[in-house]
């Protein structure tokens, strides 16, 4: 992936708080144009051999609920842009007009959403995102805009790189939902708690990054999942 110059970052980018992580990015160009080409190879392969399995969950999808297949929701990815995430369904239609947050034992999931979201199947649609550039396999995962909103400058700072299917923060907060089920405010919780706590670890990730890490983050991925 290539990191613009930072004349041509976004202005409410170019400030103190995310020169930094830039002028260090920066020094790591090379390891970033091969994690663009591992995010092109990788996703390609995977989205052939996990087509069968595709057809499989959409057709469980269709037939448990009314509705598309897939849930395409705004998001913000890499410089502030926009885009529409691919996400296999797992609740019932529009159920995002009544909160942008999901809880353990929300009454808006589906019967094969349980399980589809229990294993994170949801998110091997996002596979298509990874190869089109929008998302990457390793990186902050992506909020939707009336969150990133709510970003402090240095929070921006996340923004360098495209989201992320996955991220360390991720694989700590593997249960986020059972979390905020606990909560009596869950919005309020997740701005105050959660995403202050997440974006800890992202920004250690950015500072620290490099391919390798990448993988390493990937492995303890697949590990949470299994367990």
């Amino acid at each position: 992936m290539i990191l613009r110059r930072w004349e041509d970052l976004p202005p409410e980018m170019q400030i103190p708080e995310v020169k930094e992580y830039y002028d260090l990015l920066s020094k790591k160009k090379f390891q970033l144009a091969v994690k663009r080409i591992f995010d092109i190879v990788v996703s390609f392969l995977l989205l052939a051999v996990l087509s069968p399995l595709f057809v499989i969950l959409a057709i469980a999808i269709k037939l448990d609920s009314k509705g598309p297949v897939f849930y395409r929701q705004t998001r913000v990815t890499q410089y502030g842009k926009e885009f529409r995430i691919f996400k296999f369904r797992s609740m019932v239609t529009d159920a995002d007009k009544s909160s942008l947050l999901t809880v353990g034992g929300d009454s808006r999931i589906t019967k094969t959403g349980k399980f589809i979201r229990k294993y994170k199947l949801d998110e091997f649609s996002q596979l298509i995102d990874v190869f089109r550039g929008t998302m990457t396999f390793v990186g902050t995962r992506p909020e939707v805009p009336k969150y990133v909103k709510k970003y402090t400058p240095e929070m921006m700072a996340t923004l360098l790189l495209p989201a992320g299917i996955t991220s360390e923060a991720s694989v700590y907060y593997k249960d986020e939902n059972e979390l905020l089920d606990a909560a009596e405010d869950v919005e309020k919780t997740y701005l105050e708690v959660v995403l202050p706590d997440k974006m800890k670890y992202n920004l250690a990730a950015i500072k620290s990054f490099s391919f390798v890490d990448d993988i390493k983050v990937m492995v303890l991925t697949v590990l949470a999942v299994f367990r």
